[in-house]
């Protein structure tokens, strides 16, 4: 209960104006005694705040969570909250003038403290959070049970917190069934009305037992729209058209559908009840998919109609004299009945007037039928109505909770049914008000976005609550933010946003709505000019956000980014940013105090900038360097050029234009002094990319540095080894005269290249082995540099540092400078060999991009072998590959190494997939922005005819248009012609100057003469995949062997569904939900009405919550210590704060409930691990997607929970649902799919349905051969299933075969006395005697003659259900094992005691040990190590 009322205070104390916000804090942190809880708040070298290094942890596949509530009540009330906290969630941070003493600056960690120390500081902070008990037990506050009486409604009693505002008791009875129509009404106890921002605490005379009284308040204008908004929702609550139309946040989740009705009511199921026969689709061997019954069940989504039509009537507003009478504003109503209705609202409610379509009449009707509520009048004059709005109700408080929480950010639909278009007055109104909807109730005006943006990280951030206030509050402004942003960008394409500059070109042209500004992707003035033009301007955008991303998590107070959101729609690019104060009344020239606008030809610098700057760039790992300027004077900058400081008229400290905070990338650009080493250059780099702003990314950086530690330990530990031996040499020896120099120097040589080899050979850094090896290196080292004196002790560390290529003599130093490579950029040189020598820091550059492609390339391949989490899609791909700091455009590097391997050949597919995707997006985004906004379904429809099919592609649009259209073109083909300086028209096509060649008249993809429209409708099949070749190739450097769709399927294995879903989803398009034939001859596949809508791409940056993190991450190393119920609390912990910074709905959030449902289940409470995994799989279809791969993910292990508890038809129905995404997404051929199929088996043998299981299991057996080897434990458990369920079938002699191969599987690889290879002999004995004892029948029967008579029968035992969850546990990699509290005791000591004996040593050395501990336990993940004794299959908790 505790959980569920701190998810409603966290939305309350959002709510209140900042007053109310403020006196929350003081009291929370007089509570807390503010306690310094510092630890990492603002990210340290290992885990910048939202940098992308802390997502390694195995935070890959982010879900949200819910509050735990104790009876479906509180749900209820909890989700209220939550869904309807869009009334408040604008009040954040109120009026801005409350909020500078809430501005407290809080002096975070000395920033002066070494990464080093911060390290261990991280080691710290779970010691830390242990001592932070008294800040959570601020948060979990005393309930109190209060009644609630109102009119016309029995007394109800809810349980509350005592830290709620009254609000929230609104909010409760605004949501439950029998109040949820009344909208204006006070709350009055005693006589005396609550103040809707008070606290229940401060409420005089409220206690246990108090009722509390509902009284109807007189309505105003602004009070009746906001009733009848509310009955509107409460109409179309069950209507997907708005997940559909990726509206107001709502999203699709099927798991009710599937389960049909709530999992935990249901009863269990005896085997024989249980109807198991798979869809067709499901069943192995499908080769395209259908679409359909991706969105199960369209047809009785939306639930009963209640009303024709309610919208505002036309005689609005009431005229002067019916204003005086207390007219508000008039309704129009047409029931069910077909009877029509005026209606009249007045400070009393609502009434019937005497009104017609042609009359107006404004007096009472009689009757008037005048009611308070809307509902309760429209119950009156209609019967049906009454009826349906009951059903509606009864859906509507049986759904989950989660089903009706809104989700942070919109997620959109690829494919979508036909949808009825219904009038809808509040929907029209909507769409042209610049406001969110729930901004019309916002005192003020329009909001100033950057002054939220920027109030709300200047919050307090000392103690835990006031971190929790903080970061719900950066997350509210951030998640509005973000959705007014994307509204603004689709408005500015459609063309309903003027520009600030109308009288330029339209690519010039910039916009401002509702105080975003907003500019498109394009070269304008030629400031990208010597970079790459408009290829350049393009990706900027996306550059600079990561840059917003990685300053904002290193979070340096005083230090201010813009808020930036970047949307793709319609092929344009835009950047909405917020905007700095006073930026628009004065020049840029004149506001920039630090960088440059002309890329180094004039640099400044500002000593405040310097400060916060080089803050930020010791986690940044940015070197501070010096520029000449045009004076020839040196400039310090700690940060690029491009960088620019702008100080605003509210004299904050923003920067702006972060593109090129990280170093460059060599690889892709050719540059005169750069020479490659040989390695590099035989692959084919460099390769001229098209633009010059590529960067490294901060996750390759981290791995780099990282590398070159464990590099730079283990070379001081052999010099300190070699210095010992000497030493005794000497001391046995006296008498030797000491080595020459030269000796010294070649033994050095020596020693470095045996380095290099060894450090090749090594594994890498994520893998135990080489971290034991390491261990063991670096106690030699502590133990040795004991005893040498210090003098050698800094000559070892000397020779180290030049071995590894530090940028400082004497001390491990590597910092990145951002500049060393930017063309018209002029550095100071310092000398040879210091951090300053531009060569020094050019080789260091260098270094790391080579370390990409020798090093993390063929990592990421070695991570992937096991098959342990591997990426299903596209999207997974990218995240693992960004994981490991590679870039995607070094896909096509990526693609030859693992076309070499056929135990890769999934991935090998997924990265063609996502390559050709990737390749067909650049296209589409040129062809679109030269589509007329008349043509566009026609155009698209068009474009996926030429990607997706052979047949005929006539463009769906008259001959008289295409006839107009050529005529154009004659004209044109000059001109674009003799633009672009070529005159190959090879084709009908010219190539412009970036050698991509498109339709005639492709100017303005070349830049030329923007005015011309590529003609879409000469585009085919043929010329769209010879462009999509030469696209692969100049962007991959990769031969894409294929000329047409077909060649692509039978080459590459790709099917059309996967590529029209890949495709759709990343550039936007919604297509109509029909099975599509791609093999029709006769008429085109896809016709305009098929295109159903096109939405935005949105990137921006997530914000995280600290101390939530901290607690998951020490919550996964106490499971990985085999600690689960500590570890169990810790992330229930960690749940219950995200629920206060992001409210119930979330990734992150859905990340701890999988591994609570996982502990839950592992401690023995299959129940709790059920209802936990529900809300897991509901919350990933809501903010995933419903075919994400984590959705997928979340609904195997539901199913095995649900089988666990005895639902057995169930979990075969939601394996069904899983094969089926899976095979959808990335078709049968893929490691998860043999899981799957092993798991169905299995079930279905339970249930007697022999021939089915072995069609699944044979399929996984081959599948499982194929990826793991004919020795793998995976492939012994597969040939042990085919032998039991052809036991069962009789078939003695194939089962025989099948368990030989087990057997000798288990003997080579656990040898003979393993209980495996035991038990695997034991079932051939049985299996041999159940063979002879049938070959004898049948002898006897031979021999007597009588082949009439029936065979007798074979006694073949079923499988109990408890020996077929026990193998469902095995192969989803969950062991129980039996581990007695003694043994842990001593493991946990041993562990200590290991780590006590290093204590008082170097702290760097410590340091060290400790991330590699930490690299070691995380190298997988979130591993249950204690859990899967890793034999059949290495569970992770991510898997």
């Amino acid at each position: 209960m505790a959980l569920d009322i701190d998810t409603k205070n966290s939305n309350s104390a959002a709510t209140g104006d900042a007053k109310t916000v403020k006196a929350n804090n003081n009291s929370s942190a007089a509570a807390t005694g503010n306690k310094k809880t510092e630890n990492l708040v603002n990210g340290n070298n290992n885990s910048a705040a939202d940098g992308p290094a802390t997502k390694k942890k195995g935070k890959k596949n982010r879900n949200k969570s819910p509050p735990i509530a104790t009876d479906a009540e509180t749900t209820e009330a909890t989700t209220t909250a939550v869904s309807n906290g869009h009334e408040e969630k604008a009040l954040v941070n109120g009026d801005a003038d409350d909020a500078p003493d809430a501005n407290a600056n809080v002096a975070v960690n000395d920033e002066s403290e070494s990464a080093e120390q911060q390290a261990a500081e991280n080691a710290a902070s779970s010691a830390e959070l242990e001592s932070e008990d008294v800040d959570l037990d601020a948060l979990h506050d005393v309930g109190i049970a209060v009644n609630i009486s109102s009119p016309g409604a029995d007394i109800i009693s809810v349980q509350l917190s005592s830290m709620e505002l009254v609000q929230e008791i609104h909010q409760l009875l605004m949501d439950r069934e029998e109040t949820c129509h009344r909208t204006c009404f006070s709350l009055q106890l005693g006589n005396n009305t609550l103040d809707n921002f008070a606290e229940l605490k401060t409420v005089e005379n409220l206690e246990q037992g108090s009722t509390i009284k509902v009284v109807e308040d007189p309505y105003t204008m602004r009070e009746a729209r906001i009733h009848v908004r509310h009955v509107r929702d409460l109409l179309k609550n069950l209507d997907p058209t708005d997940a559909y139309n990726g509206i107001d946040c709502t999203s699709l989740t099927y798991l009710n559908t599937i389960t049909q009705g709530d999992l935990l009511d249901k009863k269990k199921t005896r085997p024989d009840s249980v109807d198991c026969t798979p869809p067709e689709y499901v069943t192995p061997g499908v080769k395209e998919p259908p679409l359909l019954p991706l969105h199960p069940n369209i047809k009785n989504a939306k639930g009963p109609q209640a009303l024709k039509v309610l919208t505002t009537s036309a005689w609005n507003p009431p005229p002067g004299p019916r204003k005086l009478h207390g007219d508000l504003m008039y309704l129009y109503v047409v029931t069910m009945e077909e009877k029509r209705f005026h209606i009249s609202a007045c400070s009393k409610g609502f009434f019937i007037n005497q009104s017609t379509d042609e009359n107006f009449n404004p007096k009472p009707d009689n009757p008037s039928h005048l009611s308070h509520s809307l509902i309760d009048l429209l119950s009156q004059i209609s019967p049906i109505f009454r009826r349906a709005f009951q059903s509606i109700q009864k859906r509507r408080t049986l759904r989950h909770a989660f089903e009706r929480v809104a989700t942070p950010y919109q997620v959109y639909q690829w494919a979508s049914p036909q949808l009825e278009h219904t009038v809808d007055a509040i929907r029209a109104e909507d769409a042209f008000s610049s406001k969110l909807g729930y901004e019309e109730h916002i005192p003020g005006q329009t909001r100033d976005w950057n002054e939220e943006l920027q109030t709300t990280r200047e919050l307090p951030r000392k103690t835990l609550p006031e971190r929790l206030m903080r970061e719900r509050a950066i997350f509210k402004v951030h998640g509005d933010f973000v959705t007014a942003a994307t509204r603004g960008a689709m408005a500015v394409i459609d063309g309903n946003v003027l520009a600030i500059n109308p009288g330029e070109d339209s690519k010039m042209q910039m916009f401002i709505w509702n105080n975003i500004f907003f500019s498109l992707g394009f070269d304008v003035r030629d400031h990208y000019k010597e970079l790459g033009g408009d290829h350049a301007a393009f990706v900027a955008p996306r550059y600079d956000l990561h840059g917003v991303r990685v300053y904002n998590a290193v979070d340096v107070e005083g230090l201010y980014t813009l808020g930036t959101v970047v949307i793709d729609y319609r092929g344009y690019r835009v950047t909405a940013q917020s905007i700095i104060p006073g930026i628009l009344e004065r020049e840029q020239e004149q506001s920039v105090v630090y960088g440059s606008i002309d890329f180094g030809k004039t640099v400044l610098s500002h000593p405040k900038y310097l400060d916060l700057l080089r803050q930020a760039g010791k986690h940044l790992k940015i070197l501070p360097h010096s520029v000449l300027n045009e004076r020839d004077e040196p400039v310090e900058l700690c940060s690029s050029v491009e960088c620019k400081g702008i100080i605003g008229n509210d004299g904050r400290h923003y920067i702006l234009d972060l593109l090129r905070t990280f170093p460059p990338d060599v690889n892709f650009l050719k540059l005169q002094d750069v020479k490659l080493s040989k390695e590099l250059t035989e692959m084919g780099f460099p390769i001229e990319h098209r633009h010059k702003l590529c960067c490294l990314r901060q996750e390759l950086l981290e791995a780099f540095i990282e590398d070159r530690y464990v590099s730079f330990i283990r070379i001081a530990a052999v010099h300190l080894q070699q210095l010992n031996a000497k030493k005794q040499d000497e001391a046995k020896e006296g008498t030797k005269e000491p080595a020459s120099e030269t000796e010294k120097e070649s033994t050095e040589k020596a020693m470095a290249e045996k380095e290099e080899e060894e450090s090749k050979d090594q594994p890498t850094v994520g893998e135990t082995k080489s971290a034991e090896a390491m261990v063991n290196a670096i106690r030699e080292a502590q133990s040795n540099m004991a005893t040498s004196n210090e003098v050698q002790a800094a000559e070892v560390v000397k020779r180290a540092c030049a071995a590894v290529g530090s940028l400082k003599e004497k001390e491990f130093d590597f910092r990145f400078n951002p500049d060393v490579f930017s063309p018209g950029i002029r550095h100071v040189d310092g000398e040879e060999g210091t951090s300053s020598s531009i060569a020094k820091q050019k080789r260091l550059v260098q270094d790391a991009a080579e370390f990409l492609v020798l090093k993390q390339i063929p990592t990421f391949i070695k991570e992937h072998l096991t098959h342990s989490s591997p990426p299903i899609d596209g999207q997974t791909l990218t995240e693992s590959l960004h994981n490991n700091g590679i870039n995607i455009r070094y896909l096509g590097k990526v693609i030859k190494m693992l076309s070499q391997m056929p135990r890769m050949e999934y991935l090998y597919r997924i990265a063609t997939l996502e390559l050709i995707v990737r390749a067909t997006k650049h296209i589409y985004y040129t062809y679109m922005q030269g589509t007329e906004p008349l043509h566009l379904s026609a155009a698209i429809s068009h474009f996926l005819n030429c990607l997706l099919t052979n047949g005929p592609v006539n463009p769906a649009i008259s001959k008289e248009e295409i006839h107009k259209k050529r005529s154009n073109t004659k004209h044109n083909k000059h001109k674009s012609s003799k633009s672009s300086g070529s005159g190959n028209k090879q084709s009908g096509q010219t190539s412009n100057q970036n050698g991509t060649s498109t339709s005639p008249s492709s100017s303005s993809a070349s830049g030329t003469s923007s005015n011309v429209a590529i003609d879409w409708t000469l585009v085919t099949p043929r010329s769209l995949w010879q462009q999509i070749r030469k696209e692969a190739k100049a962007y991959w450097d990769w031969d894409l062997e294929c000329d047409a769709i077909d060649i692509a399927v039978t080459k590459y294995g790709i099917s059309k569904i996967s590529l029209l879903r890949g495709f759709c989803q990343k550039v936007g398009i919604q297509v109509l939900l029909r099975e599509y034939n791609f093999e029709s001859k006769h008429k085109p596949t896809f016709g305009d009405d098929d295109i159903v809508n096109v939405f935005p791409v949105v990137k921006h940056i997530s914000p995280r919550s600290t101390d939530a993190y901290n607690f998951y991450t020490t919550g996964q190393s106490k499971i990985q210590q085999g600690l689960f119920k500590e570890g169990y609390e810790l992330i229930s912990e960690a749940l219950n704060l995200l629920n206060n910074v992001f409210g119930a709905m979330h990734q992150e959030n859905g990340s701890c409930l999988r591994m609570l449902a996982r502990l839950s289940y592992l401690l023995g409470d299959a129940q709790d691990a059920l209802a936990i995994q529900q809300r897991a799989v509901i919350m990933s279809e809501r903010v995933n997607g419903i075919d994400h791969p984590s959705t997928i993910l979340e609904y195997t292990h539901l199913s095995l929970y649900s089988f666990a508890n005895g639902h057995v038809g169930m979990s075969l129905k939601l394996l069904y649902r899983a094969r089926y995404l899976l095979v959808l997404i990335c078709g049968e051929d893929h490691p998860e799919v043999a899981l799957i199929d092993s798991n169905i088996s299995l079930i279905l043998h339970a249930l007697g349905e022999y021939e089915l299981s072995l069609r699944f299991i044979e399929h996984a057996l081959k599948l499982n051969l194929k990826y793991f080897g004919t020795k793998a434990m995976h492939v012994a458990v597969s040939y042990h299933l085919m032998a039991r369920t052809q036991s069962c079938m009789g078939d003695f002699r194939s089962a025989l075969n099948n368990e030989k191969e087990t057997y000798s599987i288990y003997k080579s690889q656990l040898g003979e006395k393993h209980d495996k290879t035991r038990d695997s002999a034991e079932c051939l004995r049985l299996l041999t005697q159940q063979a002879v004892l049938l070959q004898r029948k049948m002898n006897n029967i031979y021999s007597n003659g009588k082949l009439t008579s029936d065979l007798p029968p074979i006694h073949i035992t079923p499988p109990s259900m408890g020996s077929v969850l026990d193998m469902l546990n095995t192969i989803n990699g969950i062991l129980f094992v039996q581990i007695s509290q003694n043994d842990i005791v001593k493991v946990r000591s041993e562990i200590e005691k290991h780590l006590k004996s290093n204590g008082g040593e170097e702290s760097e050395v410590n340091d060290a040990l400790k991330s590699i501990v930490e690299a070691a336990g995380n190298n997988n993940g979130e591993t249950e190590t204690l859990v899967n004794g890793g034999e059949e299959s290495t569970g992770t908790a991510t898997s």
